[in-house]
């Protein structure tokens, strides 16, 4: 611990924190902070008999190894001075002065203690992941510190360390709290770059080939990343076949070891331990050894350059694990990687060209995160505006409304007054469970109907990955495979074991939770209840099938999703979808988990979701006026009844609506209409004295209620439409001193000094007056109508009424070219 560069400045953060109760330090990976800064800090002045440090790290494995380094300093057992609690496993004591915790655990503790007395400083480890409990917990600590200080005897401490974020944005949002930067120590790392990067190629196959070239040309321990467990086990598996083809004192010199949160701990803790004497190991991880983690011995690094990240989909609803790129901050961090002994080399799987194109930063993840979990949260404290807090990046407005419009619908929030909420018990019994609040929801309903093992059971499963990833839709098949009704392969067993201790922690908690119990529902132990448990989770997500045994069904969130094809669950007419997905190209989405759901329990237990209404309008496949009771449940129709009896007012307006969608063309426009109804509409242009009716298209479909509902009594039928005299429904529009001066503004015809009187055509603009040349002898000027503020254009024709010219200027003509 001596050599650690992080030594070099912790008399200046001792002292930063003697005088400042906010401290924000900027130390790079490798420097030592995660395990340098606690121990140090033992000792400290501020630090009172029975308070404790408390260290955020955003993973569980982050959080065991950190906890397991100090207490092997200190020379300890883990629990001693220095424990740690993450999710199903924890290991303190009355003596533990340091506690290493993930980060969501700091919002529980706020929750129960806003003053957290029997803490003196909280370190938040590793904050340039920009996690959305990272967030959240600040913006808490911050403000528990200004409303409940009293409490303490001192202030609670607040350190905030980063790897690469602008330290003194951090400060500001500290209220410009003092910031202490360790240089570190960092080898040159030569960087080789490959052929550009194409999304679409199978990586696994380059990043393979790239650690047979380092393992030629390199010597030392390599850490691979990968974006997640699947292509790390392809990529473990083939390096096996490799190495079984080659020489044995080769394959007796080489250690594969994967490393991602899924593996058991001593498989993560043989990944992070310095190699065996006289061995390379292999290392291939996730991003979660990007800075959280140091590896022990490594020279070399080879980056794929992708990583996966929660992504909520606003227009689902769902959260996806996404691949994407990582950012230019990233690729540094894994770069360094290979240059924390001595000089390494980083071998990227992407261009130069390509590295410029990289974002600078990570998006954080409260920017692009489902904010259901924090407005829960926030509301819990008793923040109805998240613009109360203080934020790096505040939640976006949209994405928050429509997570309280998601709790609203399951119950957990109430308006107390215009934009004034507020949790319901329901919705406070929710926020007292470790799960999101569709899972949340789901538990609570289940304790209320006697579902607790059934339910907990599914909670735990939901929140892990797929047991069965490709191998149908079916939930219940999981869960059999989880209670052991079905047997489980050996690579399922360790996920197992993990649902299951997480399925006894859910019942642990519920039991503690008291909500209203209700009668509890027949055969509680029916797997035919997990389509109702997933319904009350998900209830946007019930769907129904577009046609009998086919694949896709419309969900009631107005989303298709389609099964596989011979997915079992496709005999199901309705199913409750947990889980679906994009898929790229196509309009519908993919359902990857399910169950079959009861149409009857609509009535029985979501009935307050049913939207009732009658509906008249017109059939066009029947060609006539039908009525029907329909009830929906969002965009999915549940049950029509159709009615004997049509409503006459309901019937007019069914009417006026087939006239919205299908247009005038519904009605005769004889000739003689046409004309007058284009003199109306030329004088209400050009008129300015007048109040003229809009009689266009657009202006009579907008007023369909004024002018053609008192005629619609005798319409049963398209044809019917026809016999209404259009005629004298629009004139009647006109009053009767409209019609004297619609004639005089705008004459029907116009006398010429032939004396003939000559029709004019008012359906082409500007008004066409086609008249025999020798009948306009005399008449010097272009006639005019509408008080001379519209010329005619005049069409001048021949004996036989060929056209000779067209003009707007007869007096030019006559001294040009007649």
């Amino acid at each position: 611990m001596s050599d650690l560069p992080i030594n070099q400045i912790l008399p200046e953060l001792k002292a930063a924190l003697e005088a400042a109760d906010s401290v924000v330090l900027e130390a790079p990976p490798g420097a030592g902070k995660t395990t340098g800064v606690p121990l140090q800090l033992l000792n400290a002045s501020w630090l009172a008999d029975g308070q404790k440090i408390l260290m955020l790290e955003p993973r569980r494995l982050a959080a065991r190894a950190a906890a397991e380094r100090m207490a092997q300093v200190l020379g300890e057992a883990v629990g001693q001075t220095v424990g740690y609690r993450v999710r199903l496993d924890k290991k303190i004591s009355a003596g533990t002065r340091i506690e290493v915790v993930t980060e969501g655990i700091l919002t529980r503790q706020l929750q129960d203690d806003p003053a957290l007395e029997n803490i003196a400083l909280v370190i938040f480890d590793e904050f340039h992941e920009r996690s959305l409990d990272a967030d959240l917990g600040l913006a808490l600590c911050q403000q528990g510190r200004e409303l409940f200080g009293d409490l303490r005897e001192q202030p609670l401490k607040l350190l905030v360390m980063s790897a690469t974020l602008d330290g003194v944005k951090i400060s500001e949002l500290l209220n410009d709290a003092p910031v202490v930067s360790s240089e570190g120590r960092m080898f040159p790392v030569t960087i080789r770059y490959g052929e550009p990067f194409r999304y679409r190629e199978k990586i696994v196959e380059r990043v393979v080939a790239t650690i047979k070239q380092a393992l030629q040309e390199q010597r030392g321990s390599v850490l691979v990343f990968l974006p997640g467990q699947g292509e790390i086990r392809q990529a473990h598996q083939r390096m096996g076949m490799w190495l079984e083809s080659q020489p044995e004192a080769l394959r007796r010199r080489i250690l594969l070891t994967p490393l991602f949160g899924d593996l058991s701990l001593n498989e993560q803790r043989q990944a992070i331990m310095p190699a065996p004497q006289g061995l390379r190991k292999v290392v291939i991880a996730t991003s979660i050894a990007e800075t959280s983690l140091t590896i022990d011995g490594v020279r070399v690094v080879v980056d794929c350059g992708l990583s996966r990240q929660p992504v909520f989909d606003p227009n689902t609803g769902m959260t996806r694990l996404t691949t994407k790129r990582v950012s230019k901050a990233s690729a540094t961090q894994r770069a360094g990687r290979a240059g924390r002994l001595e000089p390494g080399v980083c071998y990227r799987l992407w261009s130069q060209q390509q590295q410029n194109e990289l974002p600078a930063f990570t998006l954080a993840e409260i920017q692009q995160a489902d904010l259901a979990p924090v407005a829960l949260q926030l509301l819990n404290w008793g923040v109805v505006d998240p613009a109360q807090l203080c934020w790096l990046n505040p939640p976006a407005t949209a994405p928050y409304q429509q997570a309280l419009g998601l709790l609203e619908r399951l119950g957990a929030l109430t308006m107390r007054g215009t934009d004034d909420w507020q949790l319901t018990d329901h919705g406070k019994h929710m926020a007292a469970m470790p799960v999101h609040p569709r899972l949340a929801h789901m538990l609570v309903m289940a304790q209320r109907h006697g579902l607790i093992p059934q339910a907990c059971r599914l909670a735990a499963l939901l929140g892990e990955r797929d047991l069965l990833y490709k191998q149908g839709a079916d939930v219940q098949r999981r869960l059999d495979l989880v209670s052991g009704e079905i047997k489980a392969d050996y690579a399922q067993r360790g996920l197992i074991q993990r649902i299951q201790r997480q399925q006894q922690h859910y019942q642990r908690t519920i039991s503690r939770v008291h909500a209203n119990v209700n009668e509890a529902l027949p055969n509680p132990d029916d797997p035919g209840w997990t389509g109702l448990l997933l319904a009350w989770a998900y209830p946007d997500r019930i769907a129904r099938q577009r046609r009998d045994g086919g694949r896709e069904y419309l969900l009631s969130n107005g989303r298709a999703a389609r099964l596989s094809e011979h997915d079992s669950l496709s005999r199901q007419r309705w199913l409750a979808i947990a889980q679906s997905g994009g898929i790229q190209g196509c309009s519908h989405d993919k359902i990857f988990m399910a169950a079959e759901f009861k149409p009857q329990w609509f009535d029985l237990y979501l009935a307050d979701q049913i939207n009732a209404q009658v509906v008249v309008e017109w059939d066009e496949r029947a060609g006539k006026m039908v009525a029907e009771k329909r009830r929906r449940f969002g965009s999915v129709p549940v049950e029509t009844t159709p009615l004997d009896s049509i409503d006459s007012d309901a019937r007019a307006h069914a009417l006026l609506g087939l006239v919205r969608k299908r247009g005038l063309g519904l009605f005769t426009w004889p000739d003689e209409l046409r004309q007058w109804r284009a003199r109306v509409e030329l004088v209400r242009q050009r008129d300015d004295e007048g109040d003229w009716p809009d009689v266009s298209d657009s202006g009579l479909l907008a007023t369909l209620e004024t002018w053609l509902l008192p005629y619609l009594a005798s319409v049963s039928t398209l044809n019917h439409f026809k016999q209404i005299n259009l005629s004298s429904v629009l004139q009647a529009l006109l009053s009767w001193a409209q019609l004297q001066k619609l004639d005089e503004l705008a004459p029907e015809r116009l006398t010429v000094p032939s004396g003939s009187n000559i029709r004019i055509d008012y359906t082409q603009s500007p008004p066409v007056l086609a008249v025999k040349l020798q009948e306009m002898f005399g008449c010097r000027s272009t006639p005019t109508i509408v008080k001379g503020k519209v010329a005619l254009m005049v069409h001048l024709l021949s004996p036989a009424r060929r056209p000779l010219q067209v003009t707007q200027d007869l007096a030019g003509f006559w001294c040009g070219s007649y």
